[in-house]
């Protein structure tokens, strides 16, 4: 195969973020939009194996598949010679075709990792079959709200009609599914999509050895779908995305494009990813794998909390009382453990975190992180109130109301279905009758909106949908405006009060002047109205009778008595 020797990203002359480092590294030896390709087991010549196992009692899979013994995780190496308890077929076969009847080229994906993963990880099988990440159930019932549809059918990827917002979740947003299979011997950590528990637990095909399943999550293995969306992915890293426009204005040398041609820019990366953390070093699998029963939206389900390591008040977990359904785990605690050594817990799930270590001198308990896929442990500093004034005050904020430095925003959006032409069906993998198409604009990042979370938090808000959509069913395009809740990975120094207090776009307002005259504020907006009066880029207005929508039902933006109590600020903060 002949390489095309290109980078995922063309930078300049500034580091990239250690994620991306490794990108470069796997494209330039791979190539650029593809990937070697182990040779699959179908494509094997035909041959018998009567011979190439003559001095191998019984036959074996290893006699054609070799060199396959070796690179198991520890808690897999027992697969090494026993090839059929995860591949199944039958390995005492005297030829290729009845040694591949029954095969599984791929255990791990969902349509058979009840058979195969789950014989030994039923609980978590179940679990992650019945999970938001599998479901998609938020994802449906949110856009079917949005659309003006039914929200009391079943809400689910697996189970989506033909209706205006099926349609759109088929062709444009479904690819992320979990249940699609992997049916490729190769990683691509920019498109990579589905595989069930592969899409996790495989970081890589080696040249020679049998891949490795493992519990060390690559940040690789996340970014695939979670660049998109709300990109916290790229966010996390410190990395914007920005439309051609947008870049216009941003130095040449901060720009960069990714392999698919969407063009970044480089912004404050996470403090937590600075320090060299992982998405799992946070993201507990109690969190990650559908443990939490009844979640309707994936942010019911995450199961960390700031709090957990930053101020834990929750009683310690000893280990004589440890999970069962996390017992595995406690094999990896990465530091010596005691009979009576202490753990925390999380405050949703009551998850022990067993590469937190505290550490008791008797005067006061001191945190230490080990990070899960290695590096050197790392301090956590406690929440104190002398670095948190006015802490009565601002208790119902969240902790990224103050501490996201940035978020990615869109404030424009054009969807239009035709009937004509055929678009590829995500859920159905095959063409399909009948395209949408996409226009955005104004694509930034800032300082994100805060708004009311359905629990009553302040917390961040993105634009989730300032759009128009045109479908031939309607008699009239429909325009929506909804704002959505938001954690956007971009933990830093807090912003400062004004940032908040006067702030139109903090407000809800959109981009402008916020004045006070003697007896009123008033605001004058950069962007036109849109269809619905507001500002193009707004969620609210000064004098609004009613509060702007948010993408959950009970999410809304500041009602009037909130943002003149906000305004109310003392005036040291103009």
């Amino acid at each position: 195969m002949r390489m095309k020797r290109e980078a995922v990203f063309r930078s300049r002359s500034w580091g990239l973020p250690s994620i991306f480092k490794r990108f470069i590294v796997l494209w330039r030896l791979h190539g650029l939009g593809r990937m070697l390709l182990c040779t699959s087991l179908a494509a094997l010549s035909v041959v018998s194996v009567s011979e190439a196992a003559a001095e191998v009692s019984g036959g074996t899979c290893t006699a054609c598949h070799t060199g396959k013994t070796a690179g198991f995780s520890a808690g897999h190496a027992f697969g090494s010679e026993r090839c059929t308890v995860c591949h199944q077929g039958d390995a005492d076969a005297a030829d290729k075709v009845s040694a591949h009847r029954g095969l599984v080229a791929f255990p791990g994906n969902l349509s058979n990792a009840g058979q195969v993963c789950g014989r030994c990880h039923g609980e978590q099988v179940e679990n992650v079959v019945h999970g938001l990440m599998h479901s998609g159930h938020g994802m449906v019932q949110t856009t079917r709200r949005v659309f003006g549809e039914d929200t009391a059918a079943a809400g689910a990827l697996t189970k989506l009609g033909d209706s205006p917002a099926d349609t759109l979740l088929r062709k444009l947003c479904a690819s992320c599914h979990l249940g699609h299979d992997k049916e490729r011997h190769a990683l691509n950590p920019l498109k990579d999509r589905g595989g069930g528990c592969l899409a996790c637990h495989l970081n890589g095909y080696p040249d020679h050895g049998h891949s490795a399943l493992t519990a060390r999550v690559s940040d690789q293995r996340c970014f695939g779908c979670h660049s998109r969306s709300a990109r916290i992915a790229l966010s996390y890293a410190g990395l914007a995305e920005v439309d051609k426009q947008g870049a216009a204005g941003i130095a040449a040398d901060t720009l960069l494009r990714l392999a698919d041609g969407r063009i970044v820019a480089r912004e404050a990366a996470d403090i937590h990813h600075r320090a060299g953390m992982s998405c799992i070093d946070c993201h507990t699998a109690r969190g990650l794998m559908g443990w939490a029963k009844g979640a309707e939206y994936q942010e019911q389900a995450v199961d960390i909390a700031c709090v957990d390591c930053h101020a834990n008040r929750a009683a310690r977990l000893r280990l004589g009382d440890w999970p069962t359904d996390l017992g595995g785990r406690l094999g990896a605690v990465p530091f010596e453990t005691r009979a009576d050594q202490p753990f925390l817990v999380t405050q949703r799930l009551g998850t022990p975190l067993w590469n937190v270590e505290i550490s008791d001198d008797s005067t006061q308990e001191t945190f230490f992180l080990h990070p899960k896929n290695g590096g050197a442990r790392l301090r956590i500093p406690q929440l104190s109130a002398a670095s948190h004034a006015l802490a009565a005050e601002h208790q119902r904020l969240t902790c990224n109301a103050c501490h996201a430095q940035w978020a990615p925003q869109c404030y424009g959006c054009h969807l239009r279905y035709t009937r004509k032409g055929r678009q590829w069906d995500h859920m159905e993998r095959r063409g399909t009758p009948g395209r949408w198409h996409q226009r955005r604009w104004d694509v930034s990042r800032g300082l994100p909106t805060l708004g009311v979370t359905a629990e009553g938090r302040i917390s961040p808000f993105i634009p989730g949908m300032i759009l128009t959509v045109e479908h031939p069913d309607w008699g009239a395009p429909r325009f929506r405006r909804f704002f959505a809740a938001t954690a956007p990975h971009t933990v830093g120094r807090a912003r400062s009060c004004a940032s908040c207090h006067r702030s139109p776009v903090a407000l809800g307002l959109g981009r402008g002047h916020l004045s006070h005259s003697t007896t009123d504020w008033l605001f004058e907006p950069v962007r036109k109205p849109a269809p619905d009066g507001l500002p193009a880029d707004a969620w609210t207005s000064l004098g609004a009778e009613r509060p702007g929508e948010g993408t959950r039902p009970g999410e809304r933006s500041f009602n009037q008595a909130e943002i003149q109590r906000i305004l109310g600020a003392p005036a040291a903060l103009k």
